[in-house]
């Protein structure tokens, strides 16, 4: 059994994942220094996961079917999920993963219409049905979300030639159900999915993810410690 701490950030592209998924590094860094985290981000992450991620994230992929852009992020899972995830999971680390199967569903089911059915089945028969213990779901307004992604990917793309506008070409209504589409993760599962609202500062979300993982990072503890004490249990049988 995995004794591990899966833990996935979600949410449009401009919502402060990034900054959010360095703060709680270090913050778990400082809090045990001899435990550092495993950092992933989908696509990405592997060398496999690096070229998906080139070929589905880049504006100059014109003409790619949604149903093989679903096919491709769910290879890119596969492939995260056997390299690095698992092994970091089953050797008792905390993985933080920059978005997972949320995405797919509210991407690809909500903004493709291809809906959250679909995307499930595929989670379940590629991913094993491995699911995170915590999803912190970063939802500002969808306004301050598109135009602050917008306004980074122009800056990364002047200053590195890295072109991963692709889906930032979208118009809003394709914005507007990715957005309702994750409000409906949140509600169908508010016991994995932590959802923070609005235009908060750098500050205010960084407190509520530390809240919301300490007391995942406690729950492990104790199931360490159970597992510790029926193992001691059978030995002394």
């Amino acid at each position: 059994m995995p004794t591990g701490l899966f833990i996935t950030l979600e949410g449009l592209d401009g919502s402060g994942k990034t900054t959010q998924i360095k703060r709680l590094a270090a913050w778990l860094h400082n809090r045990n220094p001899t435990e550092d985290p495993v950092l992933t981000r989908q696509p990405g992450g592997t060398e496999t996961g690096d070229r998906i991620r080139a070929l589905v994230l880049d504006s100059r992929s014109t003409g790619l079917a949604p149903m093989t852009e679903m096919g491709l992020m769910f290879a890119d899972r596969a492939q995260a999920i056997a390299e690095v995830i698992r092994p970091a999971l089953d050797a008792g680390k905390t993985v933080l993963c920059d978005r997972f199967t949320d995405s797919t569903e509210a991407y690809q089911g909500g903004g493709r219409e291809f809906g959250s059915e679909s995307v499930l089945e595929l989670h379940r028969l590629v991913c094993g049905n491995l699911q995170p213990d915590l999803t912190i779901l970063l939802l500002p307004t969808l306004d301050f979300s598109l135009t602050r992604a917008r306004r980074r990917n122009q800056h990364v793309e002047t200053s590195s030639g890295l072109n991963e506008t692709r889906f930032e070409q979208e118009q809003d209504a394709f914005f507007t159900r990715v957005w309702r589409k994750y409000h409906e993760i949140a509600a169908r599962e508010p016991n994995r999915v932590l959802l923070i609202e609005g235009d908060l500062s750098i500050d205010e979300v960084h407190e509520q993810i530390v809240t919301a993982v300490s007391k995942r990072l406690r729950a492990r503890a104790r199931k360490k410690s159970a597992a510790v004490t029926l193992t001691d249990r059978h030995r002394s049988i």
